[in-house]
Parts: C-alpha cells; sequence; structure tokens
C-alpha cells in the first residue's frame, strides 16, 4: 500500500468514526466538506431523508465565472460563504459540521469559517 493510499485509508476510518456522532436531522442537518487536489465540495444534508438540501462547490459555473482565486483557501472562503447564503435562503440556520474525517485546517477549515461569518450557526 502506497503512502497516498494509506493517507485515503486512515481519513475514512477516521471519517467512520466521526459519522457514528455526527447525525443530521431536519431541524440540524449535517454540513459536509469534500476536498480534491483541486476543488472543495460542501454540502448540506438531511440523514433521516438521505436528502441533500444546499451544496457549493468550486465546479460550479458561477464560481468559475468569478475568475482565479489567490489560492485554494480562498476560493473555499467563498464556497462557505455561497453554501451560508444558499442555505439561509431555505430557511437553514442552524447546522451540524462534518469535517469527513479531514484536519480542521486550512480549507475545511476556511469552508466552516466562512459559513459562519454568513449566518449559519455551529
Amino acid at each position: 500500500m502506497g503512502s497516498t493510499q494509506k493517507r485515503e485509508a486512515m481519513r475514512i476510518k477516521r471519517k467512520k468514526r466521526i459519522r457514528k456522532k455526527v447525525q443530521g436531522t431536519p431541524q440540524r442537518p449535517r454540513l459536509t466538506v469534500f476536498r480534491s487536489a483541486r476543488h472543495i465540495y460542501a454540502q448540506i444534508i438531511d440523514d433521516t431523508r438521505g436528502e441533500t438540501l444546499a451544496s457549493a462547490s468550486t465546479m460550479e459555473k458561477q464560481v468559475r465565472d468569478q475568475g482565479k482565486y489567490e489560492n485554494k483557501v480562498a476560493a473555499a472562503d467563498e464556497i462557505g460563504k455561497l453554501l451560508a447564503q444558499r442555505a439561509s435562503g431555505k430557511g437553514i440556520t442552524s447546522v451540524v459540521f462534518d469535517r469527513n474525517g479531514y484536519m480542521y485546517h486550512g480549507r475545511v477549515r476556511a469552508v466552516s469559517e466562512a459559513a459562519r461569518k454568513n449566518g449559519l450557526d455551529f
């Protein structure tokens, strides 16, 4: 097993451990973050119905049309802001944060802090 495979396997283990405790409900849906090498994706999910209520990613045309970002953390900050706006439009004010096994650092932290600044409570 290569070092990247081992790192991903450890992240999956952390993810499973976190998901035992973090559950999205209709009152407090789950905000989850996924990051790839180039992009970042965030969703707000109601686990009782298995439904995505709001989402945002750097792959969207609306985000790509804004031009190049200074760095990936700046792009993640924009995703957090966009997701919070979409959530407030659907009446979602409070969420539980699922870091998906990633360290609360860099892009993951940027998404959560931007969402907090723009009205989401967690």
